[in-house]
């Protein structure tokens, strides 16, 4: 079973990301933690179909990873209805991605203005 994982740009994330939970893979070519992140990654899609993943170029989507504060790769994020709900940076196993989606998508979704905490 091939997973679906859609590689994000400026044009095409809000739409994208707008409904239900998305992980996104903030990621550059040059990066060899990204490229060790990459088989996980695509692991954990094929496992759990039911979320959306997504990649997002660094380099090429500079604005993107400024706009949610992406300082170092690989950093995996989580969003719900478009919001961020979590990050991570750096590798982790395809189970760890999995096990940590499947909390995010059980735990109720609040609508806590995180600005200032």
């Amino acid at each position: 079973m091939q997973a679906t994982i859609e590689h994000l740009t400026g044009a095409s994330f809000d739409e994208t990301v707008a409904e239900g939970l998305t992980v996104i893979d903030f990621w550059a070519g040059w990066c060899a933690p990204c490229r060790a992140m990459a088989p996980q990654f695509e692991k954990a899609a094929q496992s759990r179909p039911n979320y959306r993943f997504a990649k997002v170029d660094v380099d090429a989507e500079q604005a993107l990873a400024a706009r949610f504060g992406v300082q170092s790769i690989p950093t995996l994020m989580v969003l719900r209805d478009g919001e961020p709900i979590a990050a991570q940076a750096g590798v982790m196993r395809a189970e760890q991605l999995v096990e940590a989606l499947d909390r995010l998508a059980a735990a109720p979704a609040t609508a806590t203005n995180t600005a200032g905490a």
